[in-house]
């Protein structure tokens, strides 16, 4: 079956740095897209990046710039690097694989709260 974990979340004070990992597993990863979310509280979810099976990637305006996200095909993880960290940027940040087969995965979701 299909699973996603996330890990790296923590506490971090503004202009720092973070880098979550998401490790996947139960499906051909090197095929699919593979996406970060994130929620603030009393937010909606929202897209934060997109890394295409060709290597493309696709940022939200609000963090183009300053957060990377890249993959390994050969861990079967994608990573999301984190710089210049904001407050505005606390928030639970999901993996997710947003189409295999009919339907999209998340997982569980890892806590970012930036700080002083």
């Amino acid at each position: 079956q299909v699973q996603l974990v996330e890990s790296g979340g923590g506490l971090v004070q503004p202009g720092g740095s973070l880098r979550l990992s998401c490790l996947a597993s139960g499906f051909l990863f090197s095929n699919y897209a593979m996406r970060w979310y994130r929620q603030a509280p009393g937010k909606e979810r929202e897209l934060v990046a997109h890394s295409s099976p060709t290597g493309g990637t696709n940022y939200a305006s609000s963090i183009e710039g300053r957060f990377t996200i890249s993959r390994d095909n050969t861990k079967n993880t994608v990573y999301l690097q984190m710089n210049s960290l904001k407050p505005e940027d606390t928030a639970v940040y999901y993996c997710n694989a947003p189409l295999i087969g009919v339907r999209s995965y998340w997982g569980q979701g890892t806590q970012v709260t930036v700080s002083s």
